[in-house]
């Protein structure tokens, strides 16, 4: 074999058995440990002094031990998502009776939101955040029975890729890789009537430039574009960490976006107004979001 091949091979063996452990552990006990370890030994990386930077920026106002209290919280999610990753389907029991006692809670607001969506013709973009665990958006899109795809980026290491891309098929709708294709291939579910979902929280450096937690960063326009080529309704999504292991499911009205003098969507301003909302979701539940990444460099 060549060095190529057993390399994959070990690292395929290596992913299978870190789904495997999480797995067996059960989707309680599971999160509990991942948030354990990743408390423990998320602080030892570098990863860390982005984080701890990142929170001090954004909330200057606060002293160190909050801002250390926050990427601690923070740590707890990352190892929580981490090992939630196989029991999705486990974890998502909302039903139409809405059980008070069930993982998944939506109030009526967003329950009826979810209505709309599945009972109007025409495309919608809903975007998200690294927030909480940032997959069950998308999954509660699948599971209300509505025709959703789902933008995704794919992990560097193959093995890895193909283990997410297996635990994610059926329960998200179609899965668009990010990358070259994935604009037209979006566009293509937005011209059938889709509900297009996408995590719009992270860098990029050829987007415009815009104001997130009171700091400047590049920001992706690819919703932005989106919504002005197909002029469709926006609406934000984003679940909340509550004790015991549970969700609260939130799915926003649609958010007006900024138009030019030719009334069209502005790409730029619609970004903007799209990360304030986000802004404000994180400030709201800080220590629920992905502080570890360099989103202002």
């Amino acid at each position: 074999m060549a060095k190529g091949g057993a390399a994959d091979a070990a690292l395929a063996a290596l992913t299978q058995l870190g789904f495997a452990v999480p797995r067996a552990l059960g989707p309680d006990l599971g999160p509990r440990i991942g948030a354990a370890v990743a408390r423990r030994l998320g602080p030892l990386t570098s990863a860390h002094r982005i984080a701890m930077e990142n929170i001090a920026a954004a909330f200057p106002e606060k002293d160190a031990a909050w801002h250390r209290r926050i990427a601690d919280e923070a740590w707890d999610n990352l190892g929580r998502v981490a090992c939630e990753y196989v029991h999705i389907d486990t974890i998502w029991d909302l039903t139409e009776a809405r059980d008070p006692k069930a993982r998944i809670q939506v109030d009526d607001a967003t329950f009826a939101r979810f209505e709309e969506l599945r009972e109007n013709d025409g495309p919608v973009l809903v975007f998200a955040a690294h927030l909480a665990n940032w997959e069950l958006p998308a999954v509660a899109a699948a599971k209300h029975g509505l025709d959703a795809a789902v933008l995704y980026r794919t992990p560097n290491s193959r093995p890895v890729a193909n283990a997410i891309l297996k635990l994610r098929q059926g329960v998200m709708g179609e899965l668009i890789p990010a990358g070259i294709m994935a604009p037209t291939k979006l566009a293509k579910a937005l011209q059938r009537g889709a509900v297009v979902g996408m995590v719009v929280d992270q860098r990029f450096g050829r987007g415009p430039r815009i104001d997130f937690l009171g700091r400047p960063a590049y920001a992706n326009p690819l919703l932005g574009n989106l919504a002005r080529r197909f002029d469709c309704p926006v609406r934000g999504a984003r679940s909340i960490r509550l004790p015991d292991g549970r969700f609260q499911l939130e799915l926003t009205d649609p958010i007006p976006m900024p138009r030019d003098d030719e009334g069209l969507i502005d790409v730029a301003a619609a970004t903007q107004v799209v990360n304030d909302v986000i802004a404000g979701w994180v400030r709201e539940h800080p220590g629920q979001w992905l502080w570890m990444h360099r989103r202002w460099r």
